[in-house]
């Protein structure tokens, strides 16, 4: 069986959980928690990061590229990339919300919960090994200070980085004006996909890969946050994409 090396918290994570049970592939997920995931990545024949998948022909150790393979075993009424000009938009639209949302989202909300730790780490460390669990829970100031660096999170950070989130968000909205029923047209689309994982931070879907904060649970700030992605436009497309796309999680 495949094997998927995760945070599973990360909603870069998410997008290749998303194909790979939208295709039908059994896997196995292998969840670490931030710091630790590097060491087992690696093992994997990964880099730093994760999402890693071990397939019997090597790893592939970024999301997008785990999307590609993906497509590659499905029947072409089913693919998510396109072909011709089609894959170029779809390809685009991918890279644009990777590099923006993804990182934006992340950093964002994790200023927002290391302000709650409790929490932060309830929702975080789901499913990993308990010797991971306890290790961060003991050192969490260290795990923070990784985080950060990391992430590249400093001092207000946040404010450039929630800008940005709803440049995306009006980005997305703009699309949809025109009544489409999906981002690029008439299918759903690795974009939509893409956009859909990569906005769960700002709009805590209900169906995820684990459980995420119900909103009650969340400090007023995070709260807000959260009311004005799922009232957006965008975040309410999102939302709708994972439950009519997203289907039913395993176990």
């Amino acid at each position: 069986m495949l094997r998927l090396v995760t945070i599973p918290i990360s909603h870069y994570c998410e997008k290749a959980r998303w194909a790979l049970e939208r295709a039908g592939i059994a896997y196995r997920e292998e969840p670490h928690v931030q710091g630790v995931h590097r060491l087992y990545a690696r093992r994997a024949g990964g880099g730093s990061t994760v999402p890693v998948l071990v397939t019997p022909d090597g790893a592939i150790g970024e999301s997008a590229q785990i999307l590609e393979w993906v497509d590659a075993r499905l029947a072409p009424a089913r693919r998510l990339g396109g072909e011709g000009a089609e894959a170029g938009r779809i390809a685009a639209a991918c890279r644009r919300l990777d590099d923006r949302l993804g990182p934006c989202g992340r950093r964002l909300i994790y200023v927002r919960m290391f302000a709650q730790r409790d929490l932060m780490l309830r929702f975080n460390n789901q499913g990993v090994p308990r010797w991971e669990d306890r290790a961060i829970r003991a050192g969490l100031p260290m795990a923070q200070r990784f985080i950060a660096r990391a992430l590249q999170i400093s001092p207000g950070v946040e404010v450039s980085d929630e800008a940005v989130v709803w440049e995306e968000f009006d980005w997305i909205a703009s699309l949809l004006a025109d009544g489409r029923p999906f981002l690029l047209g008439d299918r759903f689309t690795a974009a939509d996909l893409t956009f859909a994982a990569l906005a769960a931070p700002i709009v805590l879907p209900s169906r995820y890969g684990v459980a995420l904060p119900p909103r009650e649970l969340l400090d007023e700030p995070t709260s807000r946050l959260v009311a004005r992605g799922r009232e957006h436009p965008a975040g309410a497309y999102a939302l709708r994409m994972v439950a009519e796309q997203r289907g039913p999680i395993p176990g």
